[in-house]
């Protein structure tokens, strides 16, 4: 085989290496929104909106401490948002949406997706977990209960638990697919 050859051969392994571990990532993410408890104790809508309420918000914890990170870790940012949005558009495909019900939805999603991700993420910031609730209750809960309703109240407190739990974490935790959501409401296992 050609040194070419042999270039090409390791540039594609690569970049299959790394669409694995971007999936990776993208099914610890979902495996987080879907956890039980969200729906259960904490009263998230266990529906298709608030499914992706869910990966909105822990997508966005995982997004935030990326940025933070910067560099080598922002492209990483934004396969992971490729994916997410790949996962969308194949949801909205398997509820046998037409093609322009999907573009739609998923321009809906997008908007829906950055503006959540930059309220959260300025509630993080500032470790406000009284914003976080009340932009949680206008979000997952649709309006229909107050920041001190137990359901937003928790879900802030599982948040800012779990984003000051990734602040320790680094690049290569989260290449490795070391990195791991709550079990619970704490931090991250």
């Amino acid at each position: 085989m050609s040194f070419a050859r042999l270039k090409l051969f390791d540039r594609w392994r690569a970049r299959r290496e790394w669409k694995a571990k971007v999936e990776d990532i993208h099914g610890e993410i979902v495996a987080a929104a879907r956890t039980p408890e969200l729906y259960a104790a904490f009263s998230a809508p266990d529906d298709v909106d608030g499914r992706f309420e869910m990966v909105v918000l822990h997508a966005g914890i995982l997004l935030r401490r990326l940025n933070e990170i910067g560099g080598d870790a922002r492209p990483v940012a934004q396969d992971i948002v490729d994916r997410l949005f790949v996962g969308f558009d194949d949801a909205l495909r398997e509820m046998t949406i037409s093609d322009g019900g999907v573009r739609k939805r998923v321009r809906a999603f997008a908007e829906a997706f950055f503006g959540r991700t930059a309220v959260y993420h300025a509630a993080l910031e500032g470790r406000n977990a009284r914003q976080l609730a009340e932009a949680l209750a206008r979000n997952v809960y649709r309006g229909q209960v107050g920041a001190d309703a137990l359901g937003p109240r928790l879900l802030a407190e599982r948040a800012l638990a779990i984003a000051g739990a990734f602040e320790a974490i680094d690049l290569e935790v989260f290449l490795e697919g070391r990195f791991r959501y709550p079990t619970g409401r704490g931090g991250p296992t």
